[in-house]
């Protein structure tokens, strides 16, 4: 390998860069620029002011964000709704000033605050739900105008009332250690928001509500034909923010004992620059309350910190529109171009230098040198089937075979020309396997690893395994089950092409020639899949030797077979049987005298051999160029390779006129025939075997005695 192969090699294998676009298509990523800025926040104040750390000063500000967190929530629900409160600082204002006066001058329990400040939250949120839910009024102008109204409101009640309750002398122990108790050493009021915060949480993550208002805020149009009640869902999130707003009017009434005219003044800057800064969309429909508490953490501390500094309210207030000017324009570029970056970014190809291999030109003399006789072969459901991708029969010589459809149909022995839908799964059936019990275990596109009885009963059987511990790719799915075979104890063996593509994305995966293909193994006692081989080049065709001691695995894109032992002294080994085969190989069954059926899915050229070599040629061209001009494998002439225990290749078959079968994904024997299949298909192939025994079955060869 020369010295620049030899860097490239380090560079594109060595570096991954595909853990950058892993990380970009994680929701969670949304949270790392507000949280680095919070760090940042942090950082700077915490060195710029002596003492900043300090348990007092800690304590609180964890008091204060209590309160603030708690508008915060009421908020982020009103705008992953696709709402704005521009109200929040009046209505907790009125809340304080409820609570106060139903303390000092009602001379009522702290329970009865507690109603009251809710009850004139909950009301204001309702009218506002009631303008902009019921009667469709924008919610800008809407809340807007309540927040006129509302702090007019406010400033009339203060001067009415201010005296009375400056005067009172009612004392109330439980009133105050609301306020400024502690618990295990933390504010009883950061405590309760805690709490309060960790169940909103669950309510939109989790609940049918939840899940409601994120749709109504992502597309109004596709949640009202979802059958979501939008009115009435919207109405919901305005309550619920004046219900926010009453419980933290209530714990500020609590902790200062009192109101002044510029209770709850600026609020609403605050509220909305920490929903927007912590990563909640203006828009809707994108958020969480996780954001929303690392944005009010980070405006608390920033709003504190200035007045520490000696900074006055209209720095703090000029400082605070700067950061929502900053976020808003970063939450609209990142929403607009999110797709633009993941698609410059996530095709992350590899360096992969193929060995050379035989020539499969006809009349070549190798032992892969290509015939004709697939051409000559039978047509079975011709122009009726679309991509029977696995083919496979029963004991009573009926056909079955997937479709792209979502089916698996069956046609009725002994001339094959009744047709009939033996049961539809949805997604794409692609590998078959025969059960001892004459139930078809089948591997399904995108879905996973499902089971159809005699009586067509379909059940689920696996949709994923084990997630690895340092995995950033959420591999417990299964993305791209392929083929699978079972076991004389019952035991499903089958792949899983990739973990990074799903079926239909193959050419991206060729592109790539990224290892990411596994082995697994679905066990019918525990009922779970467990991950047993990693790192193949997508990881396609499965069979079980015919001793039972090893399986033998197709890896597609490493023009390779590879056997894996079951059991003996290499039990849990991986050997390599053929290696650089001139072309691609698929499923693998077995054949009546005891060796191996090989499809080839297509044959290697010479200019994407040289491409592997050179991964950053492979890049520019995916983010160059439209798919159609790409490089990838060649899928449109494949063939049928036989081989036996060694690895010895025995015979091999074409369509060279490519009419009939000129990809070819899977084949069976069955009493003196070879059935064929292909997932770009229209057909399938029968092919009569001279020489071949006409009373074996592949059942039989399983299930001894099965036919």
């Amino acid at each position: 390998m020369r010295v620049p192969e030899a860097l490239s090699r380090l560079r594109y294998n060595a570096v991954p860069d595909h853990l950058i676009g892993e990380v970009l298509t994680k929701r969670w990523t949304d949270n790392l620029v507000p949280f680095l800025f919070l760090l940042v926040v942090l950082a700077v104040f915490g060195s710029a002011i002596n003492g900043f750390f300090s348990p007092g000063s800690l304590l609180d500000t964890v008091r204060q964000l209590g309160e603030f967190l708690i508008v915060v929530v009421g908020l982020t629900v009103v705008m992953l709704g696709g709402g704005i409160d521009l109200s929040v600082g009046s209505i907790y204002a009125l809340s304080v000033f409820a609570s106060v006066m139903t303390i000092y001058v009602g001379e009522a329990p702290a329970w009865a605050a507690c109603l009251a400040s809710l009850a004139v939250g909950t009301a204001f949120g309702a009218v506002n739900g009631f303008l902009v839910g019921y009667l469709r009024l924008r919610a800008f102008l809407t809340t807007l105008v309540t927040l006129i109204i509302g702090r007019s409101l406010f400033d009339i009640l203060i001067v009415a009332h201010g005296r009375s309750m400056q005067m009172s002398s009612v004392m109330n122990d439980g009133f105050d250690w609301i306020g400024t108790g502690s618990f295990a050493g933390l504010p009883v009021s950061a405590l309760f928001a805690a709490l309060f915060a960790a169940l909103a949480h669950v309510m939109i993550s989790r609940s049918r509500i939840g899940w409601h208002i994120s749709a109504v805020g992502g597309s109004r149009r596709s949640a009202y034909n979802a059958g979501i009640h939008l009115r009435r869902t919207v109405f919901l999130t305005y309550v619920f923010s004046g219900f926010c707003c009453g419980l933290a009017g209530f714990l500020l009434a609590a902790r200062l004992s009192g109101v002044g005219p510029g209770t709850g003044a600026g609020l609403e800057l605050m509220a909305i620059t920490a929903a927007v800064v912590g990563g909640n969309s203006l828009g809707g429909g994108r958020g969480s309350i996780a954001k929303g508490l690392i944005g009010a953490v980070a405006v608390l501390v920033t709003v504190n910190g200035l007045i520490r500094l000696g900074f006055g309210t209209g720095s703090n207030q000029m400082i605070l529109g700067l950061m929502l000017g900053l976020a808003v324009v970063l939450d609209i570029r990142w929403l607009k171009n999110r797709h633009k970056v993941l698609a410059e970014v996530y095709v992350a190809p590899v360096h992969h230098r193929m060995g050379a291999a035989p020539s499969a030109e006809p009349g070549s003399g190798t032992p892969y040198a290509l015939d004709d006789r697939l051409a000559g072969a039978e047509a079975i459901a011709l122009g009726t089937v679309e991509g029977p991708e696995d083919v496979i029969l029963d004991a009573e010589d009926n056909l079955y075979a997937g479709t792209r459809h979502g089916e698996i149909l069956r046609w009725l022995a002994p001339d094959y020309t009744r047709q009939e839908v033996f049961a539809h799964i949805g997604g794409f059936p692609l590998g078959l396997a025969m059960d001892r019990d004459g139930s078809i275990k089948t591997c399904v596109g995108a879905m996973g690893l499902y089971s159809i009885a005699p009586d067509r009963t379909v059940t689920q059987l696996s949709t994923e395994t084990k997630r690895s511990l340092l995995s950033v790719v959420d591999d417990a799915r299964l993305r791209d089950p392929n083929d699978c075979d079972i076991g004389p104890d019952g035991r499903i063996w089958f792949t899983d092409s990739t973990t990074r593509y799903d079926a239909h994305d193959w050419a991206l995966d060729s592109v790539e020639s990224r290892p990411t293909g596994r082995l697994l193994v679905y066990d019918p006692r525990s009922g779970r899949t467990r991950t047993v081989l990693k790192g193949l080049r997508y990881a396609n065709g499965v069979c079980l030797a015919h001793d039972g001691r090893s399986i033998l695995i197709a890896e597609s894109w490493a023009c390779s077979i590879h056997r894996y032992w079951l059991e003996g002294p290499k039990a849990g080994r991986l050997e390599c049987v053929i290696r650089d085969m001139p072309g691609y190989p698929d499923n693998i069954n077995r054949a009546s005298d005891g060796t191996y059926w090989m499809a080839w899915l297509g044959l290697r050229t010479p200019s994407f051999d040289l491409s592997l070599r050179h991964p950053a040629f492979r890049k520019r061209m995916t983010r160059r160029l439209p798919p159609d001009d790409w490089l990838f494998p060649n899928i449109n002439t494949g063939g049928v390779v036989k081989f036996d225990e060694s690895g010895r290749i025995v015979d091999t078959l074409a369509d060279l006129t490519g009419q009939s079968h000129p990809m070819v994904t899977s084949m069976r024997e069955h009493k003196g025939y070879l059935y064929i299949g292909g997932i770009l298909n229209n057909r399938i192939g029968r092919l009569k075997l001279p020489g071949a025994d006409p009373a074996w079955t592949g059942m039989a060869s399983y299930w001894k005695g099965a036919a």
